[in-house]
């Protein structure tokens, strides 16, 4: 999936630079599209910020070494769970501080609009290229297309250009943790409530006072919100 993470990355990098933006900030989980935003910075010369959770860093050094490698200024993240979802807030928090100058790049289906459309539409090239490869190998559709949620970049990917047709079984799968009724998960869609976070509405985790729950699950799937 990475050479369609940079292309997505250096289709927003080229709007960044016709919108005259000099400066680049993105969040980032495992590291993936953390890589992907400084490798497109890098080739276009813009200065690259990666907002990364102190826990997550720790977790992902190597991928920390190749976002430094390429010349982004990594910036650890200690507030709350010091993981991706306060990652995220610092980065939007930076990018409205400094709005005239930097462009904040999204890489999940989160954010205020446009910037999920703008995700899903970039990333629809997964469903599109999955409707073609079935054409291909069996002259129809897929049956069942199964994905996981987390961050909603992936299902949304997948699933959007199939969403008009009924037959096609559209499945997706979230992380379990401990199990659903342990509170220890990563489940939003099938155990949260409807809230605002991140300047959008969705399914969150959260507790009787709708103060987010850190989620309970391996790096890269730990989301107390989802983008599907």
């Amino acid at each position: 999936m990475q050479h369609r993470s940079l292309g997505l990355r250096k289709s927003l990098d080229l709007l960044a630079k016709s919108l005259g933006k000099k400066r680049i900030i993105a969040k980032t989980g495992a590291g993936q599209h953390g890589v992907a935003t400084a490798t497109v910075c890098a080739q276009y010369g813009l200065e690259c910020i990666i907002s990364m959770g102190a826990q997550d860093m720790e977790r992902q050094a190597l991928n920390v070494f190749r976002m430094r490698l390429l010349g982004a200024e990594v910036r650890g993240v200690h507030s709350g769970t010091a993981t991706l979802k306060d990652a995220t807030s610092e980065a939007i928090r930076d990018w409205v501080t400094n709005v005239e100058t930097t462009h904040c790049i999204l890489g999940s289906v989160a954010g205020p609009h446009p910037y999920p459309m703008m995700v899903r539409d970039f990333h629809a090239v997964i469903g599109k290229e999955t409707r073609r490869q079935a054409l291909e190998k069996w002259g129809g559709k897929p049956d069942v297309l199964v994905a996981c949620v987390s961050g909603g970049s992936n299902t949304m990917g997948l699933f959007y250009e199939f969403v008009d047709d009924a037959e096609v079984r559209m499945i997706g799968v979230e992380a379990a943790g401990f199990g659903l009724e342990s509170g220890k998960h990563a489940a939003p869609l099938t155990k949260g409530d409807v809230g605002v976070l991140h300047g959008a509405m969705s399914y969150l985790l959260q507790d009787d006072d709708g103060q987010i729950i850190e989620p309970q699950c391996r790096i890269g799937l730990p989301w107390s919100w989802t983008g599907a």
